[in-house]
């Protein structure tokens, strides 16, 4: 596919597909209302949706949920491009540390930046989450990326 990709801001009519494509994926959904759709980006061709990202805020903490892309647009860099959407959103809204957590995809997240912690080192806001305490299995890789102290960086100097 070489078509340009649109990000958009979800919507609620959007919610069947992605519990359609996040249960296909073996991701939790259990949790999803329309309410959650306005912390979700779109990613869309001119004629097809293509991928999804979702981002839960607290305060300064994010946690980044449900990246699905349709298996036709693997390998596009659609994935890498809604990810990137949500870290410059989530940036503008205040998050200084994007988390996650991932069975399978914890190479491909960390190409992006993102680093392997300890489940004990999320923040209490994180911990807090459905995802971390239940949705997930105990066994995720819990992995973080520091978004602030990345931008802000080449402004502190040596």
């Amino acid at each position: 596919m070489n078509t340009a990709i649109q990000i958009t801001q979800g919507a609620a009519s959007d919610l069947g597909i992605l519990k359609s494509w996040l249960s296909a994926a073996g991701l939790p959904i259990e949790d999803l209302t329309v309410a959650h759709m306005r912390n979700f980006l779109i990613a869309t061709t001119s004629d097809a949706l293509v991928g999804m990202i979702g981002l839960e805020q607290f305060e300064d903490v994010g946690l980044l949920r449900s990246l699905v892309v349709d298996p036709s647009a693997r390998g596009d860099g659609v994935g890498r491009q809604l990810v990137t959407a949500l870290e410059k959103k989530a940036n503008g809204d205040g998050v200084a540390e994007l988390w996650l957590m991932t069975t399978d995809a914890d190479v491909y997240f960390a190409r992006l930046d993102y680093e392997i912690v300890s489940r004990d080192a999320a923040p209490a806001a994180i911990q807090a989450t459905d995802e971390f305490s239940g949705l997930c299995p105990g066994d995720a890789t819990l992995m973080r990326k520091k978004l602030l102290e990345r931008l802000l960086s080449p402004l502190r100097g040596p």
